[in-house]
C-alpha cells in the first residue's frame, strides 16, 4: 500500500512507461487532481490514487503506462 501522504503540491506523475502525466495539484479524496498547466482543455483532470505504484524522491509513478492512465482520467 502507498503512503499517500508522501504525495505533495506540483510533483510530477509519470507513467510506467516514464512519459510525463501531468504535476499534481493536490490529493481531492481518491483521486489526484493535477495542474490545468499540463492540460490542452485548461480543465483540471483527475487520477485515482489506485494507480500509484511508487512515490520515489517526490515523483509520482503511476502503474499503468501513460497512454492508458491518460484514459482513466476525469475531468472537472
Amino acid at each position: 500500500m502507498i503512503d499517500l501522504s508522501q504525495i505533495k503540491e506540483h510533483a510530477e506523475v509519470i507513467g510506467a512507461d516514464g512519459v510525463h502525466v501531468g504535476t499534481v495539484d493536490h490529493l481531492q479524496g481518491d483521486r489526484i487532481k493535477l495542474t490545468k498547466k499540463d492540460s490542452s482543455d485548461e480543465k483540471h483532470h483527475y487520477i485515482a490514487t489506485s494507480l500509484v505504484a511508487e512515490v520515489e524522491d517526490g515523483t509520482v509513478r503511476l502503474s499503468a503506462n501513460s497512454d492508458v492512465a491518460l484514459t482513466f482520467e476525469e475531468t472537472e
